[in-house]
């Protein structure tokens, strides 16, 4: 193998590398934000009365099934 061609494989296996890492700093700067918006709506419902509460998770349920059925049937 020549100098240039092991110079060449080494420049790209370097922006493997680079792309690689900046894709895993993205996976985690998304990770933590939708943590954070979990944490955000878990502690909005919990602020709620008991039976405003069972309304939103009710409706909660019965989006999330439909959702699932549409999917389904198509």
């Amino acid at each position: 193998m020549t100098g240039i061609h092991r110079i060449l494989r080494a420049a790209l296996f370097a922006a493997a590398a680079a792309a690689l890492a900046f894709a895993a700093e993205q996976l985690r700067e998304r990770h933590q934000e939708v943590s954070a918006t979990v944490g955000d709506i878990e502690s909005q419902v919990a602020a709620l009365d008991p039976v405003t509460r069972a309304a939103v998770l009710a409706r909660l349920g019965a989006d999330s099934a439909k959702v699932v059925h549409d999917k389904v049937s198509h």
